[in-house]
């Protein structure tokens, strides 16, 4: 693929512990593979620091989220969604997330994750930015807060896509874009079966990095140079050249993230 072409990875936990032996090269290597956008999502204030100094490392590359990860809503959820607000009042980001909700390690915080993707939802409305959206066994439970709370200024994407052809449709009907990663490779991952039938305006690429490692990597950590492999995927899906791949879904991130 020619290095001039943009490839934009739309969610990526650049400050992971997992990259603190060679975090520098890792990023390095993404740029010098055409990967040099990267969005990060947060996860809790815990990682708030790390992610502030990455953006002053990397000020051409990265873009800082905010948000309260659903599988961090612990007894302290309001402390935390606290600490969402506060940043968000502070200074500027470019999405709320990632938020959602996950209910494949632990059910007992159901309540508190649906109170903490609701208050963060309107916290977007009210910034006027995109959501970035994570769901593990919720598919009903999110869909039924976005019914509730769907409008013309509430977008953004489904990060990490691995739902049905069905579930594509109504999250793409809420004005979200598909987040694209690793599971589009696996041979289990199903979506790949039915992503031709989507068009190429509504998904953004992702890494998820370091997990969800795309074949021929996968089991290992992932990292951003690795989109690269997804591309490559997309592009046989589509019968498109990887190229066009990366300026159509570079282009879908723009006009998510309004850079």
């Amino acid at each position: 693929m020619e290095t001039k072409t943009i490839i934009t990875d739309t969610h990526t936990h650049l400050y992971s512990e997992e990259f603190d032996q060679d975090r520098t090269e890792m990023i390095q290597r993404a740029i010098d593979t055409g990967v040099t956008r990267f969005f990060i999502p947060a996860i809790d204030s815990t990682c708030t620091k790390a992610m502030y100094e990455l953006e002053k490392n990397y000020p051409e590359n990265v873009f800082l989220m905010m948000g309260l990860h659903p599988t961090y809503v612990k007894e302290n959820y309001l402390e935390e969604l606290q600490h969402v607000e506060n940043e968000l009042h502070k200074r500027n980001f470019c999405a709320i997330g990632e938020i959602g909700i996950d209910l494949y390690w632990d059910k007992t915080h159901l309540q508190e994750q649906q109170i903490a993707f609701r208050t963060q939802i309107r916290l977007a409305k009210q910034y006027k930015l995109p959501i970035v959206i994570h769901c593990r066994e919720a598919f009903d439970e999110i869909f039924d807060i976005l019914e509730d709370e769907k409008s013309d200024d509430l977008f953004g994407i489904f990060h990490c896509f691995s739902g049905t052809y069905e579930q594509a449709l109504r999250a793409i009907s809420y004005n979200m874009k598909l987040g694209i990663g690793g599971v589009v490779t696996f041979k289990n991952g199903k979506i790949d079966q039915f992503l031709h039938l989507i068009d190429l305006k509504d998904i953004v690429l992702e890494t998820d990095s370091p997990y969800l490692a795309p074949i021929p990597f996968r089991g290992k950590r992932n990292e951003s140079s690795y989109l690269v492999a997804i591309v490559d995927k997309l592009a046989q899906i589509y019968n498109l050249s990887a190229n066009e791949i990366a300026k159509v879904t570079t282009q879908n991130s723009k006009a998510i993230f309004g850079i």
